[in-house]
């Protein structure tokens, strides 16, 4: 498995491709929207709501009731790329769900209080959009 400096390079080397305008490499994709689900999760404990971002990766997150069987009520399912851009500053929630490139279903799916996780640079911020102590530093 990968140290978190690796994700960490992964999600720097994907940013810097998306805003050039390329395709990142599916493998650091993979990573980046795999550290950013985990941070997520960190961010947002809980199992309330589903977060899936095919084919990389889905987590439960945000406090509230647990679901256990069959199609979680509240879910929250987008591509990899959009992924990485809402939670790096680079795309608004309201945006992405206006636009259809987030689907969301349930009372608790939006995720607004929690994004970005970066402060656009790839750096960690403490919720609210503010840069804070990464995982690394703490």
């Amino acid at each position: 498995m990968s140290s978190p400096h690796n994700k960490s390079s992964a999600l720097d080397a994907v940013l810097a491709v998306l805003d050039s305008g390329g395709a990142p490499e599916v493998k650091l994709l993979r990573d980046a929207v795999r550290a950013l689900l985990t941070e997520l999760t960190r961010r947002a404990p809980g199992r309330s709501v589903e977060v899936r971002v095919p084919p990389y990766g889905a987590v439960q997150c945000v406090a509230g009731p647990r679901h256990t069987r069959g199609t979680p009520p509240n879910v929250v399912e987008t591509d990899p790329v959009t992924w990485v851009r809402l939670a790096t500053a680079r795309l608004a929630w309201a945006d992405a769900v206006a636009s259809g490139r987030v689907r969301v279903s349930g009372i608790r799916a939006d995720l607004a209080a929690y994004l970005p996780l970066t402060d656009g640079t790839g750096h960690s911020t403490d919720g609210t959009g503010r840069a804070g102590p990464t995982r690394d530093s703490e």
